[in-house]
């Protein structure tokens, strides 16, 4: 009776020691560094020496902060343009999930962007966009007869990095829908055309649900790359032209860790808000599924 028990307790067990060191190691690096923020947020604090504690003023400076709420409204945009990777990245999977010859070249095109370092990435687009000898540049040159500068322009700036952050998120988005393509079953796929589904009919009501896991993980990395989306702006306008293009979290950089600060508080208070943002979406959407799936 004895041994029957001990080895009901060790399968038990045994998942729990498997999943022990991951989960040590995101409480480590992940939990406890959020809350660490959260603390730090309500003092003033330069990284090295006393810290000050202030309770709510630095959220309270927030509000009056002008280069705050640019880099919130750019980062709402960011947000809004980097959703189109999903329906791009889900057609080019459809379109690169055929058996024809020279599929594995194409699929190697595509697949290209995601494995260039976003540094690279931003690089590439700034040479693109550069005035005078940018191909960008030059094209619109020879269209309208005068080039634009976009990473110089406080109006098109921001759009100029989210083309180049689109480029490899589609890349990615694409790479989670062909997997989930390949465990589409093909028995409904068929039972469906003999019912008549062809086309949106088909990609709507029997192909999209069996994608929401591939949905789920898409919109969720999307949402992240959105919201930190630090690499790029660093590496293309560093904030500019005039602030124009910062980010939440290039903002927080600039206030915590550059020399325009060493506001450690501040720019925790700045984190704080940008974990806040990136949970309502996160969360809504884990919502969203789980009423889904009740309703099923």
């Amino acid at each position: 009776m004895a041994n029957t028990v001990w080895k009901a307790k060790r399968r038990n067990l045994a998942p729990w020691l498997f999943l022990a060191p991951g989960l040590i190691m995101f409480i480590v690096y992940v939990i406890i560094p959020i809350f660490q923020s959260m603390w730090i947020s309500f003092y003033d604090w330069d990284g090295l020496g006393e810290k000050t504690w202030l309770g709510l003023a630095n959220y309270v400076e927030l509000l009056d902060d002008d280069a705050f709420y640019t880099s919130l409204k750019n980062n709402v945009i960011w947000l809004v343009l980097y959703m189109l990777a999903l329906p791009a990245g889900l057609f080019i999977a459809i379109f690169l999930n055929q058996s024809i010859r020279g599929m594995r070249l194409y699929k190697s095109l595509f697949f290209f962007p995601f494995v260039i370092s976003q540094v690279v990435v931003g690089l590439m687009f700034s040479w693109f966009y550069a005035p005078n000898f940018g191909l960008f540049y030059n094209l619109i040159e020879s269209f309208t007869g005068q080039g634009i500068a976009i990473l110089a322009d406080d109006r098109f700036v921001t759009y100029g990095i989210i083309v180049a952050g689109l480029w490899p998120q589609i890349a990615y988005v694409m790479i989670l829908y062909l997997t989930g393509l390949n465990n589409v079953a093909p028995d409904q796929i068929e039972a469906a055309r003999l019912d008549g589904a062809k086309g949106w009919k088909m990609l709507w009501y029997v192909v999209l649900p069996q994608l929401r896991p591939a949905t789920f993980i898409a919109v969720v990395v999307t949402v992240i790359g959105a919201l930190r989306s630090f690499d790029l702006v660093s590496v293309m306008t560093d904030g500019g032209p005039y602030g124009s293009s910062r980010v939440l979290s290039f903002y927080m950089y600039e206030q915590a860790l550059s020399e325009y600060g060493y506001r450690m508080g501040y720019g925790a208070a700045i984190a704080v808000v940008l974990f806040a943002i990136m949970m309502v979406f996160i969360s809504g959407f884990i919502w969203k599924m789980w009423r889904d799936e009740r309703g099923r």
